[in-house]
């Protein structure tokens, strides 16, 4: 079975790619000197700090294996390619709440970059879902929860 591809944006990739190189070349050593500093201390059979250094590595481990796989089966969009006349990955939407009288801005990314609390929604959420392919003034209509919202699309432009 093929992987999935991971959709994000130049700005994305660049984020995870310092973020694995600071975990390979900055982080190990840290917790390499941290382990040693441990077993120097002598029994290790109730070392809290080495046994909280090797969780530490793995942890740190583990990350850089998710970072790899999902940096290996990255697809990112060009920002020229980004249409601005219909809603896709890599676009900032500005909606408003029909309901609430509510304007708000998403930044629709792929998953891996999704942070709905920072205004990044994922192209797989409900909502993005829904924006995708939308174009400027249309209705859109997400299941919640709560209900049914509705929002009408008034601005698309390229994310920055």
């Amino acid at each position: 079975m093929a992987e999935k591809k991971n959709i994000m944006t130049y700005a994305g990739l660049k984020k995870l790619e310092d973020e694995l190189e600071d975990l390979k070349v900055n982080r190990r050593k840290e917790v390499a000197q941290k382990i040693k500093e441990a077993k120097e201390q002598g029994d290790l059979s109730e070392n809290a700090e080495y046994d909280a250094a090797k969780e530490e590595q793995a942890d740190i481990e583990a990350r850089i294996v998710e970072l790899e796989k999902i940096l290996k089966n990255a697809e990112v969009i060009d920002d020229d390619d980004v249409a601005i006349d219909t809603i896709s990955v890599g676009c900032r939407v500005k909606v408003l709440d029909v309901e609430y009288d509510e304007e708000m801005e998403f930044n629709i990314v792929g998953s891996t970059e999704a942070n709905s609390l920072k205004g990044f929604i994922s192209n797989e959420s409900p909502l993005g879902v829904a924006l995708l392919g939308k174009k400027k003034d249309a209705l859109v209509e997400v299941e919640s929860p709560a209900g049914p919202i509705q929002y009408k699309i008034l601005d698309i432009q390229r994310s920055i």
